[in-house]
Protein backbone atom coordinates (compact mmCIF):
# COMPACT_ATOMS: atom_id res chain seq x y z
CA UNK A 1 0.00 0.00 0.00
CA UNK A 2 1.20 3.51 -0.60
CA UNK A 3 1.52 6.10 1.84
CA UNK A 4 -1.87 8.05 2.29
CA UNK A 5 -3.28 4.39 1.84
CA UNK A 6 -1.27 3.19 4.55
CA UNK A 7 -2.65 5.82 6.88
CA UNK A 8 -5.90 5.00 6.65
CA UNK A 9 -6.15 1.41 7.07
CA UNK A 10 -2.95 0.08 9.10
CA UNK A 11 -3.87 -0.85 12.65
CA UNK A 12 -7.66 0.09 11.73
CA UNK A 13 -9.15 -2.76 10.27
CA UNK A 14 -12.60 -3.73 10.93
CA UNK A 15 -13.18 -4.93 14.92
CA UNK A 16 -14.01 -8.47 15.05
CA UNK A 17 -16.65 -8.51 17.72
CA UNK A 18 -18.68 -5.72 16.11
CA UNK A 19 -17.35 -4.96 12.91
CA UNK A 20 -16.77 -1.68 14.07
CA UNK A 21 -14.78 0.68 11.01
CA UNK A 22 -12.76 2.99 13.70
CA UNK A 23 -11.03 1.09 16.25
CA UNK A 24 -13.01 1.45 19.40
CA UNK A 25 -11.78 2.90 22.34
CA UNK A 26 -10.94 0.04 24.64
CA UNK A 27 -11.09 2.22 28.53
CA UNK A 28 -10.31 -0.67 30.18
CA UNK A 29 -7.32 -1.00 33.09
CA UNK A 30 -7.80 -4.71 33.06
CA UNK A 31 -8.71 -7.68 31.04
CA UNK A 32 -10.14 -11.02 32.55
CA UNK A 33 -8.09 -13.97 31.92
CA UNK A 34 -9.35 -17.31 30.99
CA UNK A 35 -7.31 -18.96 33.99
CA UNK A 36 -4.44 -17.55 35.77
CA UNK A 37 -2.11 -16.78 32.60
CA UNK A 38 -3.90 -17.82 30.10
CA UNK A 39 -5.17 -14.13 28.13
CA UNK A 40 -6.57 -13.15 25.20
CA UNK A 41 -3.39 -10.98 24.27
CA UNK A 42 -4.16 -8.43 27.05
CA UNK A 43 -3.80 -8.37 30.99
CA UNK A 44 -3.15 -4.69 32.35
CA UNK A 45 -3.39 -1.66 29.93
CA UNK A 46 0.04 -0.42 30.94
CA UNK A 47 1.52 -3.24 29.24
CA UNK A 48 -1.02 -2.97 26.02
CA UNK A 49 -3.95 -1.93 25.44
CA UNK A 50 -5.89 -2.77 21.70
CA UNK A 51 -6.52 0.78 20.70
CA UNK A 52 -2.63 1.79 21.27
CA UNK A 53 -1.74 -1.37 19.82
CA UNK A 54 -3.49 0.16 16.65
CA UNK A 55 -2.15 3.54 17.04
CA UNK A 56 1.59 1.80 17.32
CA UNK A 57 1.39 -0.67 14.52
CA UNK A 58 -0.24 2.26 11.82
CA UNK A 59 2.97 5.00 13.04
CA UNK A 60 5.48 2.27 13.02
CA UNK A 61 4.35 1.35 9.31
CA UNK A 62 4.41 4.73 7.91
CA UNK A 63 8.06 4.65 9.22
CA UNK A 64 8.82 1.86 7.43
CA UNK A 65 9.40 -0.01 10.72
CA UNK A 66 8.50 -3.09 12.02
CA UNK A 67 7.84 -2.15 15.77
CA UNK A 68 6.53 1.20 17.32
CA UNK A 69 5.95 2.31 20.78
CA UNK A 70 3.62 4.71 22.20
CA UNK A 71 3.72 7.27 24.72
CA UNK A 72 1.68 9.84 27.19
CA UNK A 73 4.47 12.50 25.81
CA UNK A 74 7.02 13.48 23.27
CA UNK A 75 9.18 13.82 26.54
CA UNK A 76 7.70 10.51 27.75
CA UNK A 77 8.82 8.65 24.31
CA UNK A 78 12.35 10.40 24.24
CA UNK A 79 12.64 9.05 28.27
CA UNK A 80 11.70 5.44 28.12
CA UNK A 81 14.46 5.70 25.19
CA UNK A 82 17.01 6.97 27.41
CA UNK A 83 15.94 4.46 29.82
CA UNK A 84 17.48 1.63 28.25
CA UNK A 85 20.94 2.94 28.24
CA UNK A 86 23.42 2.84 32.06
CA UNK A 87 25.79 4.67 33.74
CA UNK A 88 28.91 5.44 31.72
CA UNK A 89 27.21 5.59 28.42
CA UNK A 90 27.44 8.46 26.12
CA UNK A 91 25.77 10.71 23.45
CA UNK A 92 26.34 12.80 21.16
CA UNK A 93 23.48 15.29 19.79
CA UNK A 94 23.01 17.76 17.39
CA UNK A 95 23.34 21.28 18.73
CA UNK A 96 20.15 22.47 17.41
CA UNK A 97 17.56 20.75 18.99
CA UNK A 98 14.15 21.69 21.55
CA UNK A 99 14.67 22.85 24.46
CA UNK A 100 13.11 20.04 26.22
CA UNK A 101 15.17 17.51 24.81
CA UNK A 102 18.27 19.64 25.63
CA UNK A 103 16.76 19.89 29.48
CA UNK A 104 16.84 16.16 29.75
CA UNK A 105 19.78 15.34 28.67
CA UNK A 106 21.58 17.98 31.07
CA UNK A 107 19.24 18.20 34.17
CA UNK A 108 17.88 14.93 34.42
CA UNK A 109 20.19 12.07 32.42
CA UNK A 110 23.75 13.87 33.46
CA UNK A 111 22.46 13.05 36.72
CA UNK A 112 22.98 9.45 36.22
CA UNK A 113 26.53 9.80 34.96
CA UNK A 114 25.43 10.18 30.94
CA UNK A 115 27.20 12.80 29.44
CA UNK A 116 26.18 14.36 26.10
CA UNK A 117 28.23 16.26 23.55
CA UNK A 118 26.93 18.59 21.05
CA UNK A 119 28.03 19.32 17.74
CA UNK A 120 26.47 21.45 14.85
CA UNK A 121 27.70 19.83 11.81
CA UNK A 122 28.73 16.78 10.44
CA UNK A 123 31.95 18.31 9.96
CA UNK A 124 31.98 18.96 13.68
CA UNK A 125 31.17 15.31 14.28
CA UNK A 126 34.27 13.84 11.85
CA UNK A 127 36.25 16.26 13.67
CA UNK A 128 35.72 15.33 17.50
CA UNK A 129 37.54 12.10 19.04
CA UNK A 130 34.50 9.67 19.68
CA UNK A 131 34.41 7.74 23.18
CA UNK A 132 34.35 3.89 22.99
CA UNK A 133 31.05 4.51 25.73
CA UNK A 134 28.98 6.25 23.13
CA UNK A 135 25.73 4.53 22.78
CA UNK A 136 23.45 7.16 20.94
CA UNK A 137 23.92 9.81 17.74
CA UNK A 138 21.06 12.42 18.01
CA UNK A 139 19.53 14.54 15.98
CA UNK A 140 16.80 16.77 14.56
CA UNK A 141 16.61 16.88 11.54
CA UNK A 142 14.58 19.72 10.09
CA UNK A 143 15.90 20.87 13.64
CA UNK A 144 13.83 22.91 16.15
CA UNK A 145 13.68 26.00 15.48
CA UNK A 146 16.80 26.58 12.70
CA UNK A 147 15.92 24.32 10.11
CA UNK A 148 18.95 22.47 10.16
CA UNK A 149 19.03 19.74 7.80
CA UNK A 150 21.82 17.00 8.51
CA UNK A 151 22.43 14.27 6.45
CA UNK A 152 21.02 10.93 8.17
CA UNK A 153 23.38 8.24 6.05
CA UNK A 154 26.42 10.01 6.74
CA UNK A 155 25.69 10.71 10.78
CA UNK A 156 24.07 7.01 10.47
CA UNK A 157 27.11 5.69 8.90
CA UNK A 158 29.73 7.19 11.87
CA UNK A 159 27.16 5.67 14.25
CA UNK A 160 27.49 2.66 13.24
CA UNK A 161 31.44 2.55 12.69
CA UNK A 162 31.23 3.63 16.52
CA UNK A 163 28.53 0.48 17.37
CA UNK A 164 26.65 2.85 18.01
CA UNK A 165 22.54 3.60 16.86
CA UNK A 166 21.73 6.90 15.23
CA UNK A 167 17.82 8.30 16.98
CA UNK A 168 16.22 10.63 14.52
CA UNK A 169 13.60 12.53 15.92
CA UNK A 170 11.57 12.88 12.80
CA UNK A 171 8.76 15.43 14.54
CA UNK A 172 9.17 17.98 11.67
CA UNK A 173 9.38 16.39 8.78
CA UNK A 174 7.05 13.46 9.82
CA UNK A 175 7.37 10.34 7.72
CA UNK A 176 5.32 11.41 4.36
CA UNK A 177 8.06 13.73 3.96
CA UNK A 178 10.98 11.84 5.33
CA UNK A 179 11.38 7.78 6.62
CA UNK A 180 14.70 8.21 8.24
CA UNK A 181 14.90 4.27 8.72
CA UNK A 182 15.57 4.32 4.85
CA UNK A 183 18.74 5.96 5.53
CA UNK A 184 20.27 4.01 8.26
CA UNK A 185 18.65 5.66 11.00
CA UNK A 186 18.31 3.02 13.88
CA UNK A 187 15.53 4.54 15.66
CA UNK A 188 12.91 7.52 15.10
CA UNK A 189 11.05 9.53 18.04
CA UNK A 190 8.02 11.67 17.36
CA UNK A 191 6.35 14.22 19.42
CA UNK A 192 2.46 12.70 18.00
CA UNK A 193 1.63 15.93 20.05
CA UNK A 194 2.41 17.86 16.51
CA UNK A 195 1.70 17.12 13.07
CA UNK A 196 0.82 13.12 13.93
CA UNK A 197 -2.43 13.94 15.65
CA UNK A 198 -2.29 17.37 13.82
CA UNK A 199 -5.42 18.84 15.87
CA UNK A 200 -3.89 20.59 18.57
CA UNK A 201 -5.90 18.42 21.47
CA UNK A 202 -3.57 15.55 22.88
CA UNK A 203 -0.54 15.22 23.79
CA UNK A 204 1.73 11.82 23.12
CA UNK A 205 4.77 10.41 21.64
CA UNK A 206 6.28 7.96 19.60
CA UNK A 207 9.15 5.65 18.82
CA UNK A 208 9.97 3.38 16.26
CA UNK A 209 12.55 1.08 14.98
CA UNK A 210 12.99 -2.00 12.69
CA UNK A 211 15.33 -3.58 15.38
CA UNK A 212 13.65 -6.40 17.23
CA UNK A 213 15.81 -6.94 20.01
CA UNK A 214 15.64 -2.81 20.63
CA UNK A 215 12.33 -3.25 20.21
CA UNK A 216 12.13 -5.88 23.29
CA UNK A 217 14.17 -3.11 25.68
CA UNK A 218 12.05 -0.38 24.93
CA UNK A 219 8.95 -2.22 25.44
CA UNK A 220 10.07 -3.85 28.87
CA UNK A 221 10.92 0.22 29.49
CA UNK A 222 7.61 1.37 28.32
CA UNK A 223 5.89 -1.01 30.72
CA UNK A 224 8.07 -0.49 33.78
CA UNK A 225 8.00 3.16 33.60
CA UNK A 226 4.70 3.69 32.43
CA UNK A 227 4.96 6.80 30.46
CA UNK A 228 2.11 5.08 27.93
CA UNK A 229 -0.54 6.40 25.61
CA UNK A 230 -4.09 6.54 27.31
CA UNK A 231 -6.30 4.67 24.86
CA UNK A 232 -8.26 8.10 24.29
CA UNK A 233 -5.00 9.80 23.23
CA UNK A 234 -4.43 7.29 20.84
CA UNK A 235 -7.91 7.09 19.32
CA UNK A 236 -7.46 10.83 19.03
CA UNK A 237 -4.36 10.32 17.13
CA UNK A 238 -4.85 7.66 14.85
CA UNK A 239 -7.98 9.92 13.85
CA UNK A 240 -5.42 12.25 13.05
CA UNK A 241 -3.05 10.63 11.69
CA UNK A 242 -5.58 9.28 8.69
CA UNK A 243 -5.79 13.04 7.07
CA UNK A 244 -1.41 13.18 7.89
CA UNK A 245 -0.73 13.14 3.72
CA UNK A 246 -3.40 16.13 3.40
CA UNK A 247 -2.30 17.99 5.57
CA UNK A 248 1.03 17.97 5.07
CA UNK A 249 0.85 19.43 1.70
CA UNK A 250 -1.26 21.67 3.20
CA UNK A 251 0.96 22.73 5.53
CA UNK A 252 3.47 22.69 2.89
CA UNK A 253 2.49 24.68 0.50
CA UNK A 254 1.58 27.73 2.90
CA UNK A 255 4.88 27.75 4.31
CA UNK A 256 6.51 27.91 1.02
CA UNK A 257 4.37 31.14 0.34
CA UNK A 258 5.19 32.75 3.62
CA UNK A 259 9.08 31.75 3.01
CA UNK A 260 8.52 34.25 -0.30
CA UNK A 261 6.92 36.93 1.27
CA UNK A 262 9.41 37.21 4.15
CA UNK A 263 12.47 37.34 1.74
CA UNK A 264 10.40 40.80 0.23
CA UNK A 265 10.86 42.57 2.73
CA UNK A 266 13.92 44.55 4.43
CA UNK A 267 13.46 44.09 8.04
CA UNK A 268 14.15 40.54 8.05
CA UNK A 269 17.42 39.76 8.84
CA UNK A 270 17.12 36.16 7.61
CA UNK A 271 15.06 33.34 6.91
CA UNK A 272 15.65 29.82 8.23
CA UNK A 273 13.45 27.38 5.62
CA UNK A 274 14.90 24.49 3.72
CA UNK A 275 12.53 24.61 0.88
CA UNK A 276 14.79 27.14 -1.70
CA UNK A 277 17.54 26.19 -3.77
CA UNK A 278 19.73 28.90 -1.53
CA UNK A 279 18.96 26.56 1.30
CA UNK A 280 22.54 25.66 2.42
CA UNK A 281 21.09 22.01 3.11
CA UNK A 282 19.71 21.89 -0.54
CA UNK A 283 21.42 18.83 -1.77
CA UNK A 284 20.77 16.79 1.15
CA UNK A 285 17.18 17.91 1.44
CA UNK A 286 16.72 16.07 -2.56
CA UNK A 287 18.13 13.32 -0.91
CA UNK A 288 16.22 12.41 2.25
CA UNK A 289 13.31 14.85 1.91
CA UNK A 290 10.03 14.39 -0.59
CA UNK A 291 9.17 17.85 0.94
CA UNK A 292 9.91 20.58 3.64
CA UNK A 293 7.34 20.58 5.99
CA UNK A 294 5.72 23.32 7.61
CA UNK A 295 8.18 25.75 9.75
CA UNK A 296 9.50 28.30 8.80
CA UNK A 297 11.57 30.37 11.67
CA UNK A 298 13.18 34.16 10.91
CA UNK A 299 14.79 37.08 12.48
CA UNK A 300 13.89 40.35 12.08
CA UNK A 301 16.35 43.43 12.13
CA UNK A 302 16.38 45.45 15.49
CA UNK A 303 15.83 43.96 19.08
CA UNK A 304 13.21 42.46 21.38
CA UNK A 305 11.07 45.54 21.11
CA UNK A 306 10.08 44.97 17.33
CA UNK A 307 9.64 41.45 17.77
CA UNK A 308 6.52 42.74 20.60
CA UNK A 309 5.29 44.85 17.66
CA UNK A 310 5.19 42.71 15.09
CA UNK A 311 3.06 39.96 17.56
CA UNK A 312 0.89 42.55 18.24
CA UNK A 313 -0.65 42.93 14.97
CA UNK A 314 -1.02 39.08 14.04
CA UNK A 315 -4.95 38.46 14.28
CA UNK A 316 -4.84 34.73 12.44
CA UNK A 317 -1.20 33.51 13.83
CA UNK A 318 -2.23 32.67 18.01
CA UNK A 319 0.98 33.10 20.20
CA UNK A 320 1.83 29.90 21.89
CA UNK A 321 4.08 27.04 22.16
CA UNK A 322 3.73 23.54 20.46
CA UNK A 323 3.21 23.06 16.47
CA UNK A 324 1.89 20.80 13.81
CA UNK A 325 -1.77 22.00 14.53
CA UNK A 326 -4.48 22.65 11.60
CA UNK A 327 -4.05 26.57 13.13
CA UNK A 328 -0.87 28.58 12.84
CA UNK A 329 1.29 29.47 15.70
CA UNK A 330 3.65 31.93 16.53
CA UNK A 331 6.76 31.59 19.00
CA UNK A 332 9.74 33.46 20.73
CA UNK A 333 12.24 30.61 20.98
CA UNK A 334 14.55 32.72 23.74
CA UNK A 335 10.99 33.10 25.82
CA UNK A 336 9.13 30.58 25.19
CA UNK A 337 10.26 26.30 23.93
CA UNK A 338 14.36 26.96 24.32
CA UNK A 339 14.25 29.10 27.41
CA UNK A 340 15.29 25.98 29.01
CA UNK A 341 18.79 26.42 27.43
CA UNK A 342 21.21 28.75 29.06
CA UNK A 343 21.12 32.31 27.80
CA UNK A 344 24.69 32.19 26.50
CA UNK A 345 24.51 28.43 24.93
CA UNK A 346 21.08 29.50 23.33
CA UNK A 347 22.86 32.73 21.71
CA UNK A 348 25.80 30.48 20.59
CA UNK A 349 23.52 28.32 18.39
CA UNK A 350 22.03 30.54 16.83
CA UNK A 351 18.34 31.15 19.14
CA UNK A 352 18.74 35.14 19.30
CA UNK A 353 16.03 36.98 21.04
CA UNK A 354 14.78 38.68 17.32
CA UNK A 355 13.94 35.01 16.36
CA UNK A 356 10.67 33.98 15.47
CA UNK A 357 9.08 30.89 14.68
CA UNK A 358 6.00 30.05 12.52
CA UNK A 359 4.06 26.70 12.45
CA UNK A 360 2.48 27.49 9.34
CA UNK A 361 -1.30 25.91 9.71
CA UNK A 362 -3.94 24.94 7.03
CA UNK A 363 -6.05 27.98 6.42
CA UNK A 364 -6.45 30.18 3.44
CA UNK A 365 -3.12 30.91 2.22
CA UNK A 366 -4.12 34.37 1.62
CA UNK A 367 -5.06 34.99 4.62
CA UNK A 368 -1.76 34.46 6.79
CA UNK A 369 0.21 36.00 4.07
CA UNK A 370 -2.20 38.99 4.89
CA UNK A 371 -1.68 38.57 8.58
CA UNK A 372 2.20 38.16 8.47
CA UNK A 373 1.84 41.80 6.41
CA UNK A 374 0.48 43.33 9.12
CA UNK A 375 3.06 42.15 11.70
CA UNK A 376 6.19 43.18 8.79
CA UNK A 377 4.73 46.46 7.74
CA UNK A 378 4.35 47.16 11.74
CA UNK A 379 7.89 47.20 12.17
Amino acid sequence: MRFKTKAIHEGSGADPLTGAVSVPVYMTSTYAQERPGITKGYEYSRTGNPTRKALEEAIASLEECRYGTAYSSGMGAITTLLLTLKSGDEIIATSDLYGGTYRLFEKVFANFNIKTTYVDSLDDLQKIKISKNLKLLWMETPSNPLLKIYDIKAFADIAHEHDAMLVVDNTFATPYFQQPVKYGADVIVHSTTKYISGHSDVIGGAVCTDNEELDQKIRFMQNAAGAICSPMDAFLTLRGLKTLAIRMEAHQGNSMAIAHLLSTYNNVKKIYYPGTVSSPYWDVVKEQMSGYGGMVSFELKGDASVVEKFLSKLEIFQIAESLGGIESLVEVPAVMTHASIPKKIRESRGITDTLIRLSCGIEDTKDLLEDIRRGLESC
